[in-house]
């Protein structure tokens, strides 16, 4: 035996490469996913139904698929060889429905469970039909010697695309492959191209070139032999039968002896059998280290689709927090409503009369600004005129991240499809302005903590605290909505001097350097929580793309496991 019929080193190895490749997650609609999942599947099946059984039991019957396009002869041809009538024939296409497996009774314990084909129901008795495509009709007969089974597939080119799959399934699983094509339709090119699969895959291969015409037999075969030798198959046996009548539904016995007897010598010789059935492993597995490559280079694409989308949903957000903090420096939150609650708050004089004669100066600018505005306003009320200032502000960020997501996501690979089947996280949140509202209140809060920290322990803190933790909170507020650090001749205009009037009276109490302290960590607060809002909202677009399974783990169990693969074949 070569290093490839050492099952018992190859087992574990073909076992730990079928679990990383079914663990391989392609979501994503990028560009080259249709054939990169249907390499997926292709292997997983011919490791399934050939590679881990035949690993598994390397003295199993030879199993010989008989293959072709529709209408070749597949279902007579097997009657023909095996003596009686096992698998179903006739002019309707298609005829065959389930697949038919033929074996000796002595060979019928390979054949019964699960070892080979292990995801086809098995049937025993008539073929009804109704007939599953994705069952096994198990036939017993001894016309054909222990050793050898024949499996009837469906047509290669059958008008039923289930059963187009399944022949397919059905040849990877095979040992030998029997493939019967006519002398009207050999150059089709769907059996040249499973011919062709079958050089790159190594898999043993006989052809039986089924009614040919007496006067053309001789042309026939070598034009044949020829387009065999270009493919490769130069060394496959051929069998040529001549147009003929039918004997009771089967060939005439001198037609397929040729065949048969070929079949009954690989049964009868261990050594043949065992040639054809090393040069097909061998080949299934050489072919294994191009379609595990294929397999890598398509997860490298969903690792790059999902990279590009995770970063437009990164970079949108991000700008939704660079958003909400130019609108903090900027001084629109200090115009309209703001404004206004700010001119009746401080126009009553009920903040001023109560600041001391050494702030008298300051006391005298807003005096001389704000002299006669408006009635007097709680503080309230001004608290929450900045609160719906501040949740429009977030809002209005996140509805142009989103919409500018949703919009890249469209015209990025692989987004389409995402959006389509999640069209929810093309909108905010349905509870987002009321977690904005929450967020700004949270904010309200620790600023005003953040005063009544300051004001602990200082000496005037009696007197100043008397016109209101509230009051100084929100004059806190209005600093941390200004430029980085108070407002320019020009911003004083736009916002009315509100951030002036509201820095002065703080540096009043607590000093100039205190209050640059305290509003800047009220506006870096402020900031974090809407980011952790973002963040929020974020993580509906990353847990669509997570759906199923991680992408970029499984390349490097890939690598392992074809290591693992290849150290057991030294």
């Amino acid at each position: 035996m070569t290093r490839a019929l050492k099952g018992t080193v190859l087992l574990p190895a073909l076992q730990s490469l079928r679990t990383q490749v079914e663990r391989t997650a392609l979501p994503l609609d990028v560009e080259g996913v249709s054939a990169t999942r249907r390499t997926r599947s292709e292997l997983l099946a011919q490791l399934d139904d050939y590679l881990i059984p035949r690993a598994k039991s390397l003295d199993a019957p030879l199993l010989a698929v008989v293959g072709g396009s529709t209408g070749a002869g597949k279902s007579t041809l097997v009657n023909s060889i095996v003596g009686e009538h096992v698998s179903k024939s006739g002019v309707l296409r298609p005829t065959t429905l389930a697949s038919t497996l033929v074996h000796n009774p002595a060979d019928e314990r390979w054949f019964a469970g699960d070892r080979v084909l292990p995801g086809l129901a098995r049937l025993t008795g008539e073929h009804t039909e109704l007939t599953d495509p994705g069952t096994l009709h198990l036939v017993s007969s001894a016309g054909l010697p222990q050793g050898v089974a024949l499996l009837d597939a469906p047509d290669i080119d059958s008008v039923v695309s289930a059963n187009r799959d399944l022949a397919r399934q059905l040849m990877s699983a095979a040992d030998l492959w029997i493939f019967v094509t006519t002398a009207a339709r050999y150059a089709d090119a769907v059996p040249w191209e499973l011919l062709h699969q079958a050089t790159e895959r190594g898999t043993s291969v006989a052809v039986v070139l089924n009614r040919v015409p007496a006067d053309a037999m001789e042309d026939v075969r070598l034009h044949f032999a020829g387009m065999l030798a270009e493919q490769g198959l130069g060394q496959s046996p051929v069998f040529a039968i001549i147009e003929t009548g039918l004997e009771d539904g089967r060939l005439p016995d001198e037609e397929v002896a040729r065949l048969r007897s070929w079949l009954h010598s690989l049964a009868s010789d261990a050594q043949a059998r065992n040639i054809v059935i090393r040069r097909t492993l061998d080949g299934a597995l050489d072919s294994l280290q191009q379609r595990v490559r294929t397999l890598q280079d398509g997860i490298a694409a969903q690792t790059e689709g999902a990279a590009r989308l995770r970063k437009e949903a990164d970079d949108g957000f991000a700008a939704a927090s660079a958003g909400v903090d130019e609108g903090m420096k900027d001084g629109s939150l200090l115009r309209g409503e703001v404004l206004a609650r700010w001119h009746e708050f401080v126009g009553t004089g009920e903040v001023l009369r109560q600041l001391e004669q050494h702030v008298g100066r300051a006391r005298d600018r807003v005096t001389a600004y704000l002299r006669g505005r408006g009635k007097a306003q709680p503080a309230e009320e001004l608290g929450e005129a900045l609160q719906s200032g501040v949740v429009v502000l977030v809002r209005s960020h996140g509805q142009t991240a989103v919409d500018g997501i949703a919009r890249s996501w469209r015209l990025t690979p692989g987004g389409a499809p995402l959006i389509g089947a999640h069209p929810e996280i093309a909108q905010l949140s349905p509870d987002f302005t009321q977690r904005a509202e929450e967020l700004v209140r949270r904010w309200q809060g620790e600023v005003l903590q953040m005063v009544r920290d300051e004001a602990a322990g200082k000496r005037t803190t009696a007197r100043f605290l008397a016109f209101g933790v509230n009051g100084l909170a929100v004059m806190l507020m209005l600093i941390a909505f200004s430029a980085t650090y108070g407002l320019s001749g020009a911003e004083v205009g736009i916002a009315g001097g509100s951030a002036v009037v509201a820095q002065r009276l703080l540096e009043a109490l607590f000093g100039d350097q205190a209050v640059r302290t305290l509003s800047a960590r009220a506006r870096k607060r402020l900031l974090d929580l809407s980011s952790e809002l973002y963040d929020q909202e974020k993580a509906r677009y990353l847990r669509v793309l997570e759906d199923g399974a991680s992408i970029a783990p499984q390349d490097d169990g890939l690598r392992m496991a074809m290591g693992e693969l290849k150290a057991a074949r030294r």
